[in-house]
């Protein structure tokens, strides 16, 4: 209990502080004190409920979001975009945010690998134009055909690279392949493997996570038919990282989908200094929670519905 002249003092001490602007060393030269006292009061001051701090920003929400989900998941970083009024603006949002980190980011980065997916051709059309023309843009997995060609990673790749006046690389195969025989080949080919050697050497990696059961691209295109999403139920898919799929523990899935891909894998994923996950949407809290699991991510740019969603599935929200 605080006798009436102690609480004075700290009374005396947090107002020439908080409401007059003194600094500590001036308070303390005004008092006779030394500076450590006066910290020392204004501790004591919060302690005992005379000091009560407010942070009134509209923004407070947001970064206690980030911070539970740095410690929850053990990330490097994370940034969550305060909610849009719909899905197509909360998409751009997450996208305009994943930019404006990566190109503050970029100090020591000579290559950047992307994957494919909408939130990445948000994140792409959203960069700003820049002259980085000591960097390269790698795509991660492979993409060819007609349909949604503006999502794949070599679209995305070269579109990024225009934006940042950099150079570029492309892998010209399909990201899956039926037969083993022919991946074995394609992946043997003297183009292929030395774009799929840079991308496991890039500085940076950029990443989408993708549910295979709700709106699913994957399905669109034509990758996954409804005998394999049926096949992936049975072994608890959750989601696919750069098209690899794993379960809600981050392990891959027992199917054969994951033998087909031509891209980086989820240990050669790991290995990239910064990698960088840029997601939207409720339908995908178990994909992202099974991503984070997989210890494949450094970072996590995401929308803040989502991110409330994903730490109270985990229950630390």
């Amino acid at each position: 209990m605080l006798s009436w002249e102690e609480r004075r003092q700290l009374v005396k001490t947090a107002s020439l502080y908080y409401i007059e602007g003194l600094t500590q060393e001036q308070i303390a030269k005004r008092v006779g004190v030394s500076r450590p006292v006066i910290s020392k009061h204004l501790q004591k001051a919060k302690e005992y409920g005379i000091v009560e701090v407010f942070i009134k920003d509209e923004s407070l929400h947001t970064v206690e979001l980030e911070n539970k989900l740095e410690t929850r998941f053990n990330l490097k970083d994370a940034v969550v975009v305060p909610n849009a009024s719909s899905k197509e603006l909360s998409k751009k949002a997450v996208g305009q945010a994943a930019a404006n980190y990566v190109s503050k980011n970029l100090k020591r980065v000579k290559k950047i690998g992307i994957s494919w997916g909408t939130t990445l051709a948000e994140f792409v059309k959203e960069y700003p134009f820049e002259r980085r023309e000591h960097m390269k843009i790698v795509p991660l997995v492979g993409g060819m055909g007609s349909q949604h060609v503006e999502i794949h990673a070599n679209q995305l790749a070269y579109e990024l690279a225009k934006k940042m006046n950099a150079a570029c690389s492309y892998l010209y195969v399909p990201a899956f392949i039926e037969s083993g025989e022919l991946k074995e080949r394609l992946v043997d080919m003297t183009d292929v493997k030395y774009v799929l050697e840079e991308g496991k050497n890039v500085d940076m990696a950029i990443v989408g996570i993708g549910n295979p059961y709700h709106d699913s691209i994957l399905e669109k295109i034509g990758y996954l038919t409804a005998k394999e999403l049926e096949e992936f139920k049975k072994v608890e898919t959750v989601g696919d990282i750069s098209s690899r799929f794993v379960d809600i523990n981050g392990r891959l899935i027992n199917h054969p989908i994951n033998d087909k891909v031509i891209g980086i894998t989820l240990e050669e994923l790991k290995e990239i200094d910064d990698v960088i996950a840029v997601a939207e949407g409720l339908n995908k809290v178990e994909s992202i929670l099974g991503a984070l699991n997989s210890h494949c991510l450094d970072v996590l740019i995401i929308d803040e519905s989502t991110a409330a969603a994903l730490l109270e599935r985990v229950g630390d929200l």
